[in-house]
């Protein structure tokens, strides 16, 4: 047997194997649309089995009411509907947002981070209600189904996961729309002239894929965006904004204490208003591809101007080069799905011991598209005006020092330097033997 065949073969074998599998109860992730309710339907005819539908209030805005009305029309006895909008700002985005992590250096995470919140949720649901399974809506293709799994197998290790996506064969819209037909699904009209994108929504972001932005060279079209003005279009006067921190989260709006989660809406309204928080990559999702997205983070973008700002009044120099050194990596962990990893873990240990000093006030500037710092101040500021003047310092630094200090790191330098020139003198000396001959 050729190793094409054989392989075929073996894959087929497993998914005979895995659609033998029984389950008496399923923890859907459900967000009420099309495609998970075509899997609700279908968790049910392919396994017999009772399915609990999980839908998280991560803040993406919308009412969240129907999925429980259209759950409840479908037939499920137990529907959790929950608001979790203040637990992942303060357990998940805070913590992320100490680290100053940015994938692949623009990218702010916001569908990773949401994705591990999820995760724990459903296991817990699993738990509580007795199901053996999880099922998640995710596609072969993308991230979300290694950040959902990974961290329902770090939280579980006994779990079962369903990913309907890499079994069945409904591989497109209309497929989907003609199971829905069939197995008497109810599926809202679709408006006319809809979104072509798919998008994914919460505090933190919303998220533009596919449709036309498959194509990297074409611009997105302007009445895609839905969190923010065009920042040429955005008011002509600035907004000024200040921001109080406390261990290296934002406490406080214009000398207003919020919620975390009341934080960020409001520096997504001022944001969104100001052109604040446009974005569009090309990124490495971590299953091989390359991916055109499009996102919107407009406090998001705002918070990690200002914690940056608030760290190079705070924090001690070597402290924050190791931080930056540090951030990659700990991206990397999130944007891949391990959250619940030890590594993370322990990144985020250091990470927030280094943010006991990170206290103080940021004042910022909001100019269509833009974030300038203006002014910041701290009580636990390193800053010492006495040694960084550039008037008479009285003493508190003898510059005359700096000559040593230079000297002896220069010394390195002024060997490598010397032995360089040799060398290059003898290379030349040979070049010169063989262009003569």
């Amino acid at each position: 047997m050729n190793t094409v065949s054989s392989s075929t073969t073996q894959v087929s074998q497993i998914h005979q194997q895995f659609d033998k599998q029984q389950f008496d109860k399923v923890v859907l992730a459900y967000s009420g649309g099309l495609d998970t309710s075509v899997i609700l339907r279908w968790l049910q005819q392919t396994y017999g089995c009772e399915v609990v539908t999980f839908t998280a209030d991560l803040g993406q805005g919308e009412e969240l009411a129907f999925a429980k009305a259209k759950a409840e029309a479908m037939g499920i006895r137990q529907i959790y509907v929950e608001d979790l909008r203040e637990q992942f700002v303060s357990e998940y985005v805070f913590p992320m947002f100490r680290a100053n992590a940015i994938y692949e250096g623009e990218y702010l995470l916001g569908t990773s981070i949401a994705r591990p919140l999820i995760a724990k949720r459903l296991v817990e649901i699993a738990v509580e209600t007795g199901a053996d399974a999880i099922a998640h809506g995710a596609t072969g293709k993308g991230n979300d189904q290694v950040r959902f799994e990974l961290g329902a197998y770090a939280l579980n290790p006994g779990i079962k996961v369903v990913a309907p996506w890499r079994i069945w064969d409904l591989s497109s819209r209309e497929k989907l729309m003609a199971y829905a037909a069939e197995h008497g699904i109810p599926i809202e009209a679709e408006r006319e002239g809809g979104s072509p994108f798919s998008m994914d929504a919460n505090l933190l972001h919303i998220s533009y894929e596919g449709g036309p932005l498959e194509d990297p060279w074409l611009a997105p079209p302007d009445d895609m965006w839905l969190w923010s003005v065009a920042p040429e279009h955005a008011p002509a006067t600035p907004t000024e904004v200040e921001l109080t921190f406390q261990a290296g989260d934002i406490v406080a709006i214009n000398g207003v204490n919020l919620s975390p989660a009341t934080v960020l809406s409001e520096l997504n309204r001022l944001g969104g208003a100001n052109g604040v928080g446009r974005l569009d990559i090309v990124e490495n999702r971590y299953v091989g591809m390359k991916s055109r997205g499009c996102y919107e983070s407009p406090g998001g973008t705002i918070m990690v101007k200002a914690h940056r700002a608030m760290e190079s009044l705070t924090l001690d120099r070597e402290v924050a080069h190791l931080k930056d050194e540090l951030m990659s990596r700990y991206a990397s962990l999130v944007y891949n799905g391990y959250w619940w990893s030890p590594e993370r873990a322990m990144l985020q240990a250091a990470i927030d011991h280094s943010q006991v000093r990170v206290n103080g006030n940021v004042r910022l500037k909001l100019y269509r598209g833009s974030v300038t710092v203006t002014g910041r101040c701290s009580d636990d500021s390193l800053f010492d005006k006495a040694i960084a003047t550039f008037e008479e310092d009285q003493g508190a630094y003898r510059q005359a020092d700096a000559e040593g200090f230079i000297k002896l790191n220069a010394l390195r330098l002024r060997t490598l330097a010397q032995r360089g020139v040799v060398a290059q003198r003898e290379e030349g000396a040979h070049r010169g033997e063989g262009d003569s001959s």
